[in-house]
């Protein structure tokens, strides 16, 4: 999606939307058919987070890529620019950047546009702010970060791994257990959205580079749909913190 701050900074959004149901079995997403347009509170999961792009006062123009002709058609409802991903885009071997770069090189060479920064919301993470993208773009442009990524806090969590046949705490000594409050904060990354300078996708192929700040959501906004009953509960979170009224 391609969109503009009140700076002055032009602003591309690719909403990257999953391959087409053929390809699910083989990026373990639980068999979901048509997992994009399924409901989700009264509509289709990927209407939602076109709507945060569209309600968003710095946002002048929205794309979705996807190599589903239905998507496509859904796109062009809702008034937005849809970009048909080609196949070998549409592989569970092809990654996220790839599909940002093409929908750049479309936007630069068919739209003429010069961008200042990438923000790329991903589908199955429905649950955001209003202010969710404007905070974040106004961090992007007050601090002058290059790449920026959403994350939640891990604060007060033990964690343990498992390494060889050993089952060991990772981040505190359970022979000499400190209290939570003291155990240093770590971070999530969440996936919900990404935003990036087009040099930096350019240069790395990658979505971070440079300068890198985080955007900090509460944890329960770190929600994924991954399976059929992840809607259900997904639902359940929107109605009881109010994220159905975006």
């Amino acid at each position: 999606m391609f969109v503009g701050s009140l700076s002055l900074v032009s602003l591309l959004t690719v909403i990257r939307t999953f391959p087409s149901f053929e390809d699910f079995s083989k990026i373990a997403l639980k068999g979901i058919k048509n997992k994009n347009l399924v409901n989700l509170s009264g509509k289709p999961l990927v209407e939602w987070t076109i709507d945060h792009c569209l309600n968003c006062r710095y946002i002048k123009e929205t794309f979705v890529s996807s190599d589903s002709n239905e998507i496509l058609e859904f796109a062009i409802k809702k008034k937005v620019t849809p970009i048909l991903r080609p196949s070998h885009l549409a592989e569970d071997s092809s990654s996220s950047e790839d599909a940002w770069l093409h929908a750049l090189d479309y936007v630069n060479d068919q739209k003429g546009y010069l961008l200042d920064f990438i923000v790329a919301p991903q589908v199955t993470s429905p649950l955001r702010g209003r202010n969710e993208f404007e905070d974040a773009l106004d961090k992007m442009n007050n601090e002058r970060l290059d790449s920026l990524l959403s994350v939640n806090c891990l604060k007060d969590y033990f964690i343990w791994i498992k390494k060889d046949k050993n089952f060991i705490s990772e981040n505190y000594d359970f022979k000499n257990r400190s209290r939570r409050q003291l155990i240093k904060t770590k971070y999530h990354e969440n996936g919900s959205f990404y935003i990036f300078r087009p040099e930096i996708l350019r240069k790395y192929k990658n979505r971070l580079g440079g300068k890198i700040g985080y955007h900090k959501m509460e944890e329960y906004k770190s929600f994924q749909i991954d399976e059929i009953d992840d809607i259900k509960l997904c639902e359940v979170i929107m109605n009881g913190y109010g994220l159905n009224e975006t």
